[in-house]
């Protein structure tokens, strides 16, 4: 048995940060990371709500590490995060249940659950936002254990620090709430539940902008202030200010014009709009986005793929991952019975925070049906989520995993089987390790291959027109990190209905009028007045396969194609092969990526970047003959 119970903590962090190092991605990689990575380097602005405080935090953090390429850095950020979050678990559970075995077994267990590792290894806000969510546990649990004013202030601290990191991290509030108002005997102080769940509530207020709820808080608190202590009360609202005084940096740092500056928040109504994140219209709690059984359904799914994705990576349920996955889920109804034994009061915590994270969750965000799920039930007209959502869901998933480590320690100790529980919950690790190993190539490098074949070909001064994030942010991590290409500049054409993107394509690239950015344009007119713009200027215009052939229609009327780029010219209307220029584009490309399949994973990014990958090689070889065109048509989105 583990004798000693802060060797819990110490070992869970220290053996899933060398899981995380091995794993961990080499360099930029699909979907948000680009951004990000883009963001720490410039101090720049990422995508609403702007996360001001990740931003500079990665940016300490991988400046510490300046011997490291910023990209390495700051995946490694995130595999410290969650490392962490991990001890954090490990020394919250043998601190109040008095099992250390268990409590490694528990970290471990959490720390290899799909998600969550995903997560920790490429540059992504979740990871710390975990951390953040673990850090107000573990403080709620000193504050309740010894009731000093002083930790309670700090939990309110934690609470307004979700706001400039991520909101996210809210979702473990209600259950730090409990653990830091309910002390050792069991007994509820209710005047500390209403002071620091009045901080809470003032805390989601600001984050979503709500004045009234904003406002409730701050009543709540007041009221719980009464027993509490004025000056605790006071200083509890005093943190909570400062805290969320952190996204005052976006609009001191937009006011300097970074090259990243999504929102442009340099005015009052510019910040709120972008912590509010109305670019993307929040929906509300009604009506719902997709019935409720299909959004459970996708909870259910994602919950399956978390302890046994790599046996096999498909996104329905499957003979050899699903038994798995049950197996798993008795371990942690084990385990959840058996730390509601051993220690009633962090259970109740981690249970809240549980239902919080999961059914909470579907509640609350209203997703729409998942990308690879339901679409023998949702009417074809339907709208489906761009891509699968399970990383909302982390913290939950994390929490049940702790409970499978702890349930499998427990449930053996009786037979003096302990450390084969404890092998037991390290399962998952291999299990996992096949979809979660970011070193792997292709997927290592598909991001950042891609990025280059698209700018590194293009002529002087191109004007390039992306179809979305993934030929757009790995494009902005290679110029704004690497400084590859800084001449072209790349327009992402769905984000041209954003009056701040409108104004800085005409103010920053002078592509548009300024007029432009508040006009009430269609779609089509804003990319006919960008194309003449740029032909006004003597600029190539150029389009990513990625964009489909509707708009670029209303771009030009004759193109070449060289497998990942249409370009513009003055040809009869029509699409033609340029041969030579996709025997350049396919230079730029590894000979792994056409030879390696990326696995089949429900992350459909990588196999679709890879098949648009191979198409410059198509198209060298195809002579230009309109027989192969034929063929490019679906591979490449060609016509």
């Amino acid at each position: 048995m583990l004798e000693r119970p802060r060797l819990a903590p110490a070992l869970a962090g220290a053996l899933l940060l060398l899981v995380y190092g091995a794993t961990v991605a080499p360099t930029v990689t699909l979907w948000d990371a680009g951004e990000f990575i883009a963001a720490v380097e410039t101090l720049g602005i990422p995508h609403p709500p702007g996360t001001p405080l990740y931003v500079l935090v990665a940016r300490v953090w991988s400046d510490a590490l300046g011997f490291l390429p910023r990209a390495l850095a700051t995946n490694l950020f995130s595999a410290v995060a969650t490392a962490g979050a991990a001890a954090l678990v490990a020394g919250l559970l043998a601190r109040t249940t008095r099992q250390p075995l268990a409590a490694l077994a528990a970290a471990v267990c959490a720390g290899a659950t799909a998600t969550v590792w995903s997560n920790a290894t490429e540059t992504e806000v979740y990871a710390a936002s975990l951390a953040l969510a673990l850090v107000m546990l573990v403080v709620a649990e000193r504050a309740g254990r010894g009731g000093a004013g002083r930790w309670q202030v700090l939990l309110a601290y934690l609470f307004a620090l979700a706001v400039p990191l991520h909101m996210s991290a809210l979702v473990a509030v209600p259950g730090a709430v409990l653990l830091a108002a309910v002390d050792e005997t069991g007994k509820l102080h209710a005047h500390r539940a209403l002071l620091l769940g009045g901080a809470g509530i003032a805390a989601a207020g600001v984050g979503t902008v709500s004045l009234p709820v904003m406002v409730a808080g701050i009543v709540l608190s007041a009221v719980g202030m009464r027993r509490s202590g004025v000056w605790r009360g006071v200083g509890a609202l005093a943190v909570l200010a400062l805290g969320v005084s952190a996204t005052l940096v976006l609009l001191v740092r937009s006011a300097h014009d970074p090259a990243l500056d999504a929102g442009n928040p340099e005015t009052w109504a510019g910040l709120l709009d972008v912590i509010a994140r109305r670019q993307y219209a929040p929906s509300g709690l009604w009506p719902r986005q997709a019935p409720l059984w299909i959004q459970m359904g996708n909870l259910i799914q994602y919950f399956d793929w978390q302890f046994a994705m790599g046996v096999q990576a498909g996104v329905g349920p499957s003979l050899l991952r699903t038994p798995i996955t049950i197996l798993y889920a008795l371990l942690g109804l084990t385990g959840c019975v058996r730390h509601a034994r051993d220690d009633r009061r962090s259970w109740m915590a981690l249970a809240v925070v549980f239902v919080s994270a999961t059914v909470g969750l579907v509640a609350y965000m209203n997703f729409k049906a998942g990308a690879s799920f339901a679409w023998s039930f949702v009417p074809d007209g339907a709208r489906h989520e761009v891509r699968e959502r399970d990383y909302f869901f982390a913290l939950g998933f994390f929490i049940w995993g702790a409970w499978a480590g702890y349930g499998a320690v427990r449930l053996l100790s009786r037979r003096r089987l302990a450390w084969f529980g404890v092998a037991l919950a390290c399962v998952p690790i291999a299990l996992n390790w096949r979809v979660a190993n970011r070193r792997r190539l292709p997927e290592a490098s598909l991001a950042h291959v891609a990025a280059r074949a698209w700018l590194a070909p293009l002529p002087e001064r191109a004007v390039l027109i992306t179809g979305g994030d993934n030929d757009s942010f790995p494009l902005w991590y290679l110029q704004l990190v690497e400084g590859v290409r800084p001449d072209v500049t790349v327009i992402t054409s769905p984000l041209l209905g954003a009056d701040w993107y409108r104004a800085e394509v005409a103010e920053r690239h002078r592509l548009l009028p300024v007029e432009a950015a508040t006009s009430r344009m269609t779609q089509a007119e804003r990319l006919r007045l960008l194309a003449h713009r740029a032909a006004g200027m003597g600029r190539p215009l150029a389009v990513s396969a990625f964009l489909d052939s509707a708009r670029r229609a209303y771009l030009a009327r004759s193109w070449r194609f060289d497998g990942m780029t249409f370009h513009a010219d003055g040809w009869p209307p029509g699409t033609r092969l340029d041969v030579r220029q996709a025997a350049r584009v396919s230079d730029v490309i590894p000979g792994y990526i056409l030879d390696r399949e990326p696995l089949d994973t429900p992350d459909r990014a990588p196999s679709f970047m890879a098949h648009t990958l191979r198409c410059p090689s198509l198209v060298a070889r195809s002579g230009g003959t309109g027989q192969l065109a034929d063929s490019l048509d679906s591979t490449c989105n060609f016509r």
